[in-house]
């Protein structure tokens, strides 16, 4: 009995016991991380969004480039494949979007059309833009099936 009047007596037992957190400290804590965090997913949803679109719209005038560079205008001819790193987006890692060089009707059936599809599975998968289409002729539009498509720009700006 006398060691635990001793040990109450001790000052640094009595500052370990209060400067513990109490249940309300706690409670504030959690609201205030599940508050940030509300604000901070979505946005970090939205930019992850925005850097793939940009990485794709990269990917499909570098495939452009890569046709118009070696013949492209060919590619209306017959189905022309683009060479492994060109074929989807991005170029290592984890695949994103799939290119593809389609034969095109413009410039004398010597145009091409580059598609960049979602891969289903993929983080883009739903995205509203669907998928980017780039033709020979340097026009740029999206294909998709979503009620309320963002504009076409919008997909293909940095913005």
């Amino acid at each position: 009995m006398c060691a635990r009047a001793e040990l109450a007596a001790d000052p640094a037992v009595a500052r370990r016991r209060t400067s513990a957190f109490s249940l309300l400290e706690l409670v504030v804590a959690l609201a205030i991380v599940a508050l940030m965090a509300a604000y901070a997913v979505p946005t970090y949803v939205r930019h992850t969004a925005r850097g793939h679109r940009i990485a794709v719209v990269t990917s499909i005038y570098q495939a452009a480039q890569f046709l118009e560079a070696n013949g492209g205008r060919r590619a209306g001819k017959r189905e022309e494949s683009l060479p492994a790193g060109l074929d989807q987006s991005p170029s290592q890692g984890r695949v994103v979007y799939r290119l593809h060089v389609l034969p095109g009707g413009g410039l004398l059936s010597g145009g091409y059309v580059i598609e960049a599809e979602p891969v289903p599975s993929g983080p883009m998968g739903d995205d509203a833009c669907g998928v980017f289409v780039l033709d020979s002729t340097g026009r740029r539009s999206n294909r998709t099936t979503a009620m309320q498509a963002p504009r076409d720009a919008d997909c293909w700006s940095a913005r």
